[in-house]
Parts: C-alpha cells; structure tokens; sequence
C-alpha cells in the first residue's frame, strides 16, 4: 500500500479487527442464553449453506432445540446486527459529508430537518391509526417519506440564488422547528400515540427481519458508495468556493448532488432504526483524530466507525437490563454525549 501512511492502515485494521469482534460477541447477547459453540456452529452453518459443519454443533440438526437456537442466532439476532452495522455506516457518512459541505463540526445527519420530518410521519401512522394492521411496512415508509420532505425542500433551497451555506442550514432549522410544530399538533390530536412516536424517536433494532435488513444493506451499499467517491470534492471544499471553481469543481452542483444523497442515505437510516442521535456526530470527529483530515479516507472510515458505535451501543442497551429492551438511543446519548465533549475540548486545549 504505497503511498499509505504506516498509521492509516494500522488503524483500519483495528476498525476491521474490531467490527469482527463485535459481531461475533453480539451474536451472543439477548434475552435466551445459547453457549457459544453453539451460536458460532450455527452462523457457520447458516452462512455457508450448510456446506459447513453441522447445524448446531452438539445438538443434532433435527431436534427442536437446534431448531429454536437457530432461529434465535439467525432470525432474530443476526439482522439487527446488520441493520444495526449499516444504519451507523449511514449515519457516520452522512455526518461526515455535511461537516465537510458545510465546513461546520457541529453538523450531523438529522441538520437538515430530516429527523423533525421522519417523526411527523410516524405521528401520522399512530395518531390517525392508518395501515396499523401493517406496521412493519408501513412504519419505515412513513419515516422515509416524511424525512424526505425537508430534505427535499433543503435540495430545493441549494437550487436558487439564496444557496449558500449558512443559508442551507438555517433553512434546515427553521423546517425542523415547523415540522416539529406539525408533531405536536397531531399528538395533540391523538395523545394516546405518543407512547409509540416517543420510543420511536429513541431508536430501536428490534424485531429486524432479513428482508428489512436486505433493503437497508442495498440502500446503504449504493448510496454510500456514490458519498464516499465524492472526497476529493469535499477536500477542495475546505478550501472555499473560489479555489473550488479554479481547479475546476462547480460548487452548486456538488452542494445538491451531496445535499441529496445524505438525504437519501439518512431516511433510509431512520426508516427502520427511528431517530439515533451522537453516531453521525461523534464518528467523522473520531476518525479525523485517527487519520487526518482527508475526506477520500475520513468517509469510507467513518462507516465502518459508525457501524462499531451503533453496534456497541445495541450490546449495551441489550446487557444493561436483559429482560427490558431499552431504546438503543439511550446508550448512544450517554457515550456519544460525553465523547463529543472530550473530543472538543481536548481539541481547543490543543490549538490554544
């Protein structure tokens, strides 16, 4: 790897090494004890098609106990590890890429308005009982199109004369306190869904299916691939708008080019994992202090940073009360929170 940094690549090996760990140690936490020969005979098996060892180990195939552990690890576990890997990778990208297009440190994935409109989606789902019967589908298509609709007047916004930065963000702002309003209204209206818009708004990656997890892995895998090719642009960025048109970057098309694809990216994320605040803020800041400041590696580190946080932060809020599930939202404000504050200040008392 010519041209690496000796560090870079010490610390991408840490961040593979480390996702291996956590997934491997995740498989193991939930509310049913299943010993861990059993779990890793069963992923090996699962994954591999069967071409690979026996189904449970111990436990013959055919016996009702190899069959209920199997789909604990592999139904049940297994996609909300995924769904938990990818969603953090969203939330990391998309972080990542708003610091950078809005040179702003403080920026993250729900800037823009986004979560306000995904909440006021699902309050729409509860408070007027529409599709309940079909919630599991009709949850994250709410979330979806309602985080969709302030980003989309955002993308809207870069398109006319008034589009610079700061102008954006308090576009984003005033849209996340009006929708915010709109949410209150319909549970004002309903108050008897505020229960679930409340523990929606905390996150959670329970009851994830492999369908739910095959279409946030493909949103996430192609969305995320056109973001992390885009480093280059955000690099020239930095520099100012004047230096971006010298070397040849149009400033507006890369501002509503990336303005959408984080939109795109985050209400993926939040359709099936509800509002997860700290892993789009914290990720990019961490990686940064890893490994510079250049966006062609920051972003594509960032996900796999992200990934790690979401997922530690499921294990935690798994391990804290077994018997409860505890939003995972809860366990990333209180990491991500402190975290930030360390990672800011230390950083002041370093450029002073």
């Amino acid at each position: 790897m010519a041209g690496v940094p000796a560090r870079n690549v010490a610390v991408v090996g840490l961040l593979g090494t480390a996702s291996v760990v956590l997934i491997a140690v995740s498989s193991l936490l939930g509310g049913v004890w299943i010993s861990p020969a059993v779990v890793f005979a069963i992923l090996v098996h699962q994954a591999s098609a069967g071409a690979l060892g026996p189904a449970c180990g111990p436990y013959p195939s055919a016996s009702t106990a190899c069959t209920i552990a199997t789909e604990i690890v592999w139904d049940a576990r297994v996609p909300s590890i995924i769904v938990a890997l990818f969603a953090g990778a969203a939330l990391a990208l998309s972080g990542g890429t708003l610091q950078g297009l809005f040179r702003n440190p403080l920026a993250d994935p729900f800037l823009l308005g986004l979560s306000s409109g995904a909440a006021m989606g699902t309050a729409i789902l509860f408070a007027f009982g529409i599709f309940l019967s079909q919630q599991a589908v009709a949850l994250p298509l709410f979330a979806f199109a309602g985080a969709l609709v302030p980003g989309l007047v955002v993308y809207a916004a870069s398109r006319s004369s008034f589009r610079n930065p700061e102008t954006l963000v308090l576009t984003g702002v005033a849209l996340s306190s009006v929708f915010s309003a709109i949410l209150a209204t319909f549970l004002f209206y309903n108050p008897s869904g505020g229960l679930q818009v409340s523990f929606w708004l905390l996150g959670s990656l329970s009851n994830e299916t492999w369908t739910r997890a095959g279409i946030l892995v493909g949103a996430v895998l192609a969305i995320g691939a056109a973001l992390s090719i885009q480093g280059r642009e955000l690099n020239v960025l930095q520099l100012g708008p004047d230096v971006a048109h010298s070397v040849g970057v149009e400033t507006s098309r890369v501002v509503r080019r990336l303005i959408l694809l984080t939109t795109l990216l985050t209400a993926a994320a939040v359709a099936f994992t509800g509002v997860i605040g700290f892993v789009g803020l914290v990720s990019p800041h961490v990686v940064r202090r890893l490994i510079g400041p250049d966006y062609r590696r920051v972003l594509p580190c960032a996900a796999v940073f992200g990934g790690i946080f979401l997922l530690g932060a499921w294990d935690l809020a798994q391990s804290v009360i077994p018997t409860v599930v505890v939003p995972v939202g809860i366990p990333t404000a209180f990491v991500g929170g402190p975290s930030f504050l360390y990672l800011l200040y230390r950083r002041r008392a370093s450029s002073a």
